[in-house]
């Protein structure tokens, strides 16, 4: 509570000092979204996966991801790399947009900037804690960021299977196969549309975490799909975007 507080207090008398300046307004928003961050850090995994450079993309991958990487093959660096540019679609850009037309629509001096900031300072605090570290702490938090994430997961699945034009039926099936309830929402989506496989166990700190697969009846991944994420990235939020601002203006 303190964290998000102290961020929504920050947020504010930047806003304020400088009189709601549209051009610190924009960076704030700018600043909040991972849409080319993703690609800037999952470019260099690809990279080396194209020069079977598999440690040095080990080494890039494990920047971005929770899991161990120091054993993975390239199939599943590949699927590794796409299931992170899936979810973070939701967490890092989707939401983001959400947040920010709904603050809008409160407060047009101080609302998206500020709404899309106390909801970055949640989902940091989920990253970072979790549910199973600091006991009742990482829990709440946990569950503050399954709560504000709860309605942008699912705008965002379908954005993303209908910017792609397929993989409805893979998304409704496999959407909820997460111990998170919003997870598996912008995988399994990215899962339909590619027709890859996705999800499935992996080891963290050293312990095996058995996980579902998503679309099993899915290919392995390919190098190339990672491509075809990026693409996929970029359609979904654009589409996502456009839809929110719509609403907005309607309401």
């Amino acid at each position: 509570m303190l964290t998000l507080l102290t961020t929504g207090l920050a947020v504010f008398l930047l806003l304020y000092l400088s009189g709601c300046n549209a051009i610190i307004q924009v960076y704030l928003l700018y600043s909040a979204l991972a849409w080319r961050d993703l690609k800037d850090e999952t470019a260099p995994v690809l990279s080396c996966l194209m020069s079977h450079d598999l440690p040095n993309a080990r080494k890039y991958l494990s920047r971005v991801v929770g899991r161990d990487t120091d054993m993975l093959n390239e199939t599943e660096i590949t699927r590794a790399v796409i299931e992170t540019i899936a979810e973070n679609s939701v967490d890092g850009i989707m939401s983001v947009i959400f947040f920010a037309a709904l603050g809008l629509a409160l407060n047009a001096s101080y609302g998206a900037a500020l709404c899309v900031w106390l909801f970055k300072a949640s989902s940091t605090l989920d990253s970072m804690i979790g549910y199973e570290e600091l006991q009742e702490f990482g829990r709440a938090s946990a569950r503050l960021d399954d709560i504000l994430n709860f309605i942008p997961a699912r705008l965002g699945g379908m954005a993303i299977v209908i910017a792609g034009r397929r993989g409805f039926k893979v998304f409704m099936r496999y959407r909820l196969k997460h111990k998170s309830p919003n997870s598996a929402h912008g995988e399994s989506a990215f899962a339909g549309v590619l027709g890859v496989r996705l999800g499935g166990g992996a080891y963290y700190g050293g312990k095996f975490e058995e996980r579902e697969y998503l679309n099993p009846e899915g290919r392995d991944p390919e190098p190339f799909d990672i491509v075809r994420a990026w693409r996929l990235l970029d359609m979904s939020c654009s589409l996502f975007a456009f839809l929110v601002i719509l609403l907005s203006w309607r309401i």
